[in-house]
């Protein structure tokens, strides 16, 4: 026996198991097992946003760090007791419900992917959803809360509207294809109502659209995705998520009221012709706001448009193209910051004006007629294209410029290159166009030139003054940072 134990074969594995026993401990050791080491998260609380029932959330990110410079092993990373099961995660490429000893490298991080599915299990519109994913490390629990809201909407793919129809604001609708309102008929939408339109959507009239929006509720068209597209970039900033409204030659007069119009291709199109039969104008925006398209905002062919209290604004093309026609505009706010591209046209362009602008297609039309008053023209775009507009029936009177220039027989008591204070922060994604507490714009509104029909409230909400603010809205609150609006 004596000599068995000290048989070569018996050293050999002496020496292999110290030499394991010597290098685990080496590997243990460089495992931090301090209860004082614990991950540090990218947040606290993972907020999914808005889904639909039945239909998985995109994919939100969520980051552990390691501060320490030894190997961090959290020994078990899931969800806490009697959790519903509405949140998955994915962590470091790897899918499942719980994760035991994952290690996190010195000075280093790992991925958590989130996402959720809230279920159609009962009648209501909006239900919110909570869990907690839960972090044991070195015998502490951390935790994150993962939040969600399951939205019940009213599912139409292709819909037409063939008789006087209202949608009220019980449940929002979902729009998958077109929405065609037919010639002779009227789409009316209740205020507080809110349209979420798919991937290639669009909204083609042929009769009359209405809306009643107010301060309060107003009326909503946008995209139908939800969350951040990368961090401090939500989907409520994107264009491109719909197509836009198209207003066809044989339409009828159309008022939207307090509706935010966002997120499209091609914005708001109006494609003629005058209502020669009607003293309205086939399309009358009072407190509107029209943001976030590819192109323009707005575009007016040949057509009778009349625009209070409207902000147009965020659109790669320039905020708003009008050719020929006949357009007013009483305190509004042209602006552009536009993001994902660069900004091809003014905030203002206009054709088939005068003989130098004139349109080959519309040469048998009448000139626009354009007449712009207590304005604001202000943003990261040339203003007003042609700058003169000399042999034009187009007039602003009392509006605030951008450019430098002087007065004329077109622009009359202008307010050129100053700046009108927006709280806008283009570094951290706010495009707030409200007044800051010092803007020249404030109060200088020429009252002989405010309509009957003059909004009491912007869109905020915010009281209209009897000397109003040049532009669509009046002075944001301090501190205020809530012009993207919350998602709807």
């Amino acid at each position: 026996m004596i000599k068995q134990l000290s048989s070569p074969i018996y050293r050999f594995l002496t020496a292999v198991i110290t030499a394991t026993a010597v290098f685990t401990g080496c590997i243990e050791d460089d495992v931090d097992m301090s209860p004082s080491n614990q991950p540090v998260f990218s947040t606290d609380e993972l907020d999914i946003g808005l889904i639909f029932l039945d239909e998985p959330s995109q994919t939100h990110a969520l980051k552990a760090y390691n501060r320490s410079d030894k190997i961090m092993r959290i020994s078990r990373i899931g969800f806490a007791e009697g959790s519903a099961g509405n949140f998955r995660i994915n962590v470091d490429g790897f899918s499942g419900t719980t994760f035991h000893d994952v290690e996190i490298r010195p000075n280093d991080s790992i991925y958590i992917l989130v996402s959720a599915t809230v279920p159609r299990t009962a009648a209501f519109e909006v239900l919110d959803i909570e869990d907690e994913l839960q972090f044991e490390t070195n015998g502490v629990t951390s935790s994150v809360l993962l939040k969600a809201t399951g939205l019940d909407a009213i599912e139409l793919t292709d819909p037409v509207i063939s008789a006087d129809t209202r949608w009220d604001a019980n449940k929002p609708r979902r729009i998958y294809g077109t929405l065609t309102v037919d010639a002779g008929c009227t789409l009316t939408l209740s205020e507080g109502l809110t349209i979420y339109l798919h991937d290639k959507a669009a909204i083609d009239v042929h009769g009359a659209l209405r809306s009643e929006g107010t301060p309060e509720h107003p009326v909503i068209m946008r995209g139908d995705r939800s969350g951040t597209v990368i961090t401090g970039i939500t989907f409520d900033l994107m264009s491109r998520q719909w197509a836009g409204i198209t207003f066809h030659a044989d339409a009828s007069p159309s008022e939207l009221r307090f509706t935010e119009i966002r997120n499209t291709e091609y914005g708001l199109i109006i494609d003629g012709p005058t209502s020669a039969s009607s003293d309205e104008p086939l399309l009358s925006l009072i407190g509107c706001r029209l943001r976030n398209s590819r192109d323009n905002a707005l575009t007016a062919r040949h057509t009778d448009l009349r625009a209070i209290s409207t902000e147009f604004a965020e659109a790669g093309a320039g905020a708003v193209s009008i050719t020929g026609g006949k357009a007013e505009f009483y305190n509004c706010t042209f602006s552009n910051y536009y993001l994902f591209a660069g900004i091809t046209g003014p905030l203002l362009r206009i054709d088939h004006c005068n003989d130098a602008t004139a349109d080959p297609e519309g040469s048998a039309l009448p000139y626009a007629s354009i007449r712009l008053a207590n304005c604001v023209l202000y943003g990261a775009s040339a203003d007003v294209s042609p700058g003169n507009l000399d042999d034009t029936d187009v007039y602003l009177h009392n509006c605030l410029i951008r450019s430098d220039g002087t007065d004329d027989d077109h622009f009359t008591a202008t307010l050129w290159g100053v700046d009108p204070l927006f709280q806008t922060r283009r570094e951290d994604y706010i495009f707030d166009y409200r007044l800051g507490v010092d803007s020249p714009a404030l109060g200088a509104s020429d009252p002989a030139w405010i309509p009957s029909d003059f909004p009491a409230a912007d869109f905020y909400g915010t009281p209209r003054p009897a000397s109003p603010a040049l532009g669509a809205y009046e002075q944001a609150p301090p501190e205020s940072d809530d012009a993207n609006q919350p998602a709807r």
